[in-house]
């Protein structure tokens, strides 16, 4: 039995996520194989135990990282809420960045970014931003930070990415309005086109945010990565001890934004 001639089509016009997810198509026909994307596997020093990931199907997602949470004049900061430990992850976080953007792995920044009118919030997402009533609340204006700032708004000053964070032109942005990045959001569907098994996770804070996102991609059966250093809590140290315990113990593994750079510039180019 012969076998059946296939048509070279690499060269036809793409629908799809390029190098990732594509189909190649012409006015006949529609070659639905997916790239063959190569293993680059890294070897990671981590708690509680090393691991072994392919950098190919690998994603940093960072949370939060924004002016509300971050800065002295923000939200937190206008409370007397102490947001030092924040700020201070944005060097262990662009180290990080920079290693996995040479080595083609995606970063995602995953942000809190509200609709004017909160006609998506339930009251339960809105009480803890407002626990009397008598505050701004999400949306809502902040007249202790620069004017016309709304609380974790869409657009506005406290929803944006502190300054010291390196953004790049090929980084994914994608807006919240939960804890969870992956509730009514499309965080989901981007990983799945990416061909994304393995998410590393930096923000705040660390047990809110961060904790809720990394517990449902584990739920989604995503293998998932909390990097120590570049998360933080303004919550107390116990609370922080407890996520990381929580992440080594029933939803993955811990790391330093040290041995994961170290990890990341030793695999194969």
């Amino acid at each position: 039995m012969t076998g059946i001639a296939l048509p070279e089509t690499a060269h036809w016009p793409q629908l799809g996520t390029a190098g990732r997810n594509v189909y190649h198509v012409s006015d006949a026909m529609v070659d639905m194989r997916r790239p063959q994307i190569p293993v680059k596997s890294a070897r990671l020093e981590a708690l509680p135990q090393s691991v072994v990931f392919d950098l190919s199907r690998s994603a940093f997602i960072v949370i939060d990282m924004q002016n509300d949470f971050c800065c002295p004049s923000g939200w937190m900061g206008s409370m007397g809420v102490d947001v030092s430990g924040a700020a201070a992850l944005a060097a262990p976080i662009n180290a990080v960045t920079a290693a996995f953007r040479a080595a083609g792995v995606p970063v995602i920044w995953l942000n809190w970014g509200v609709r004017p009118d909160r006609l998506n919030l339930s009251p339960g997402t809105q009480h803890p931003f407002n626990p009397t009533g008598a505050g701004a609340g999400l949306a809502g204006t902040v007249t202790t930070a620069p004017a016309g700032h709304k609380l974790l708004m869409d657009g506005s000053w406290g929803a944006q990415i502190i300054d010291d964070l390196v953004q790049a032109p090929g980084d994914i942005h994608i807006g919240k309005h939960r804890i969870s990045g992956f509730w009514d959001t499309p965080l989901d569907s981007i990983l799945r086109n990416l061909k994304v098994d393995t998410l590393f996770f930096a923000g705040v804070n660390a047990d809110h945010c961060v904790l809720g996102t990394l517990m449902d991609a584990n739920f989604h059966g995503y293998d998932t990565v909390l990097v120590e250093d570049c998360t933080a809590t303004s919550s107390p140290d116990f609370c922080y001890q407890a996520t990381l315990h929580n992440v080594r113990f029933c939803f993955g593994f811990t790391a330093t934004s040290a041995l994961l750079v170290e990890a990341v510039d030793a695999a194969p180019a």
